[in-house]
């Protein structure tokens, strides 16, 4: 398959389980904004059947995503600020059947390859306390009810999910149901090398599993790392983008050399510039091909890359308005649309883009 369209993400949850059909993991790439939370949700859903005579669903699938992050919250003790726990949800489905397993003892072997920290978990009492040992000039003294950071919390999340995952993978009774494990973006908050090792571990436990599974990643580097580990697997791996201003899906082979995935950046955003449909995030998009410009051609930062203008002769008001719009609290997921000048400039850093570094300009043909 080198493209296809799908007119909604049902539509494309329901490919996904079909191609799993024969192969092992499908290997998904895709962009923040583009709709991989929602995927996973509509993938999930697709297994929810009622249970006749109640009010309950069956379930086939056991995922990881921003929903799952948010069964855990915290309680800082803001009064006190010493007693600070961890929260999580025990009604969810996803902690049910846990008692038996020593699951404490499940998480703390895969806690220990990522981090330097450790825990309590009060599975009765619903929270999990966070320590770590601190060395003084004379010893070492351990912290108490600690709060953790926001990389750690959710490393300590994602060996929960993998110890939970694993229970399903060696088809204990209690996880039976699960004939699905989907994972979308398990590296949030993550340093580069915390993302290699996440990949890689992931990557074995694939290799290792009969089990079906979806890993979908906005993460370049996560990517390629997954790509490379499963290469001779039996994976599909795919790059998934929205088509224009529409509510229409493409999916395609990423083929041997996964990462030219800007080229298609490129026409997205030629397509919504031309549209004018503009939103403040498309800065952010624009931005980072800067960047990866400015890298390959050796320079230090992605300014060398705006063009210059009879109206910005040394390029700052371009620089200081890429700056400004693709940071903070423009959320791709509340969607702000440009005002009239923002979109101009836009469009001039853009157009002297394409001016300066040459593609392929039937690429662009049907923008």
């Amino acid at each position: 398959m080198s493209s296809k369209t799908f007119p909604n993400l049902k539509k494309l949850a329901q490919n996904i389980r079909d191609t799993l059909g024969d192969k092992k993991c499908y290997l998904l790439f895709a962009y923040n904004g583009t709709g991989k939370t929602r995927l996973s949700s509509a993938f999930k859903d697709l297994g929810k059947k009622p249970i006749r005579g109640t009010d309950e669903k069956t379930a086939d699938t056991l995922y990881y995503n921003a929903f799952t992050e948010d069964l855990f919250t915290w309680n800082n003790d803001l009064d006190g600020d010493t007693d600070r726990r961890l929260l999580f949800n025990k009604d969810s489905r996803f902690f049910r059947g846990l008692d038996g397993f020593a699951i404490d003892t499940r998480i703390r072997l895969l806690l220990d390859i990522y981090a330097d920290f450790n825990f309590t978990l009060f599975f009765d009492e619903g929270y999990v306390a966070f320590s770590r040992e601190v060395r003084t000039r004379t010893s070492t003294v351990t912290e108490d009810r600690i709060k953790v950071s926001r990389g750690e919390e959710n490393i300590f999340i994602w060996c929960f999910f993998l110890a939970v995952a694993q229970l399903a993978i060696d088809r204990e009774p209690a996880y039976d149901w699960v004939k699905y494990i989907y994972i979308d973006d398990p590296i949030s908050s993550l340093d580069d090398n915390n993302a290699v090792a996440v990949a890689c571990h992931l990557a074995q436990l694939i290799k290792s599993s009969e089990m079906k599974i979806v890993v979908s990643t906005h993460h370049a580097l996560f990517f390629n790392v997954m790509y490379n580990e499963l290469k001779r697997d039996s994976t599909v791996k795919r790059f998934l983008s929205k088509k224009g201003d529409t509510s229409k899906y493409i999916v395609r082979d990423t083929g041997d050399t996964p990462f030219f995935h800007h080229v298609e950046l490129l026409k997205q955003l030629k397509e919504v510039a031309d549209s004018g449909k503009l939103y403040t995030y498309h800065f952010n998009i624009l931005r980072n091909i800067l960047e990866k410009t400015a890298s390959f051609h050796g320079f230090d930062k992605f300014s060398a890359c705006i063009k210059q203008d009879e109206t910005d002769l040394d390029g700052s008001i371009h620089l200081r308005m890429t700056n400004l719009l693709s940071h903070g609290a423009y959320s791709i997921f509340e969607p702000v649309e440009m005002v009239e000048d923002n979109k101009r400039i836009f469009k001039e850093i853009l157009n002297g883009f394409l001016e300066t570094y040459k593609f392929n300009t039937e690429l662009f043909g049907e923008a």
